[in-house]
């Protein structure tokens, strides 16, 4: 697990560092074309725009898959301690707790 994330990690470090590389050469295009402020900023606005969302995107699905893998270990620990638990039984009252809605 630790291979996921380090990968995931590299992964959104490679997209932030494109997108921060993209930028910058967008508005380094935008400023030899235009000579208005206003075009500078509409052009390299629109990018920023688009590659904000999906660098957002990227960042929230990988949150979201970490957070995933952590409740499926805690759900795992959880089902081995309640197995644990129930082993300790005596088995009349086992079948006493499977019984009951």
């Amino acid at each position: 697990m630790a291979t996921l994330d380090l990968a995931r990690i590299r992964y959104g470090a490679c997209l932030i560092g494109g997108a921060f590389v993209l930028l910058g050469v967008v508005f380094g295009v935008a400023i030899s074309r235009f000579k208005a402020a206003t075009d500078v900023v509409a052009v390299v606005g629109s990018v920023a725009t688009v590659v904000g969302t999906i660098v957002a995107a990227f960042l929230g699905i990988q949150a979201a898959s970490s957070s995933n893998a952590a409740a499926e270990a805690q759900r795992a620990h959880a089902e081995q301690m309640a197995r644990m638990a129930l082993g300790k039984l005596d088995p009349q009252a086992a079948e006493d707790v499977f019984k009951r809605p």
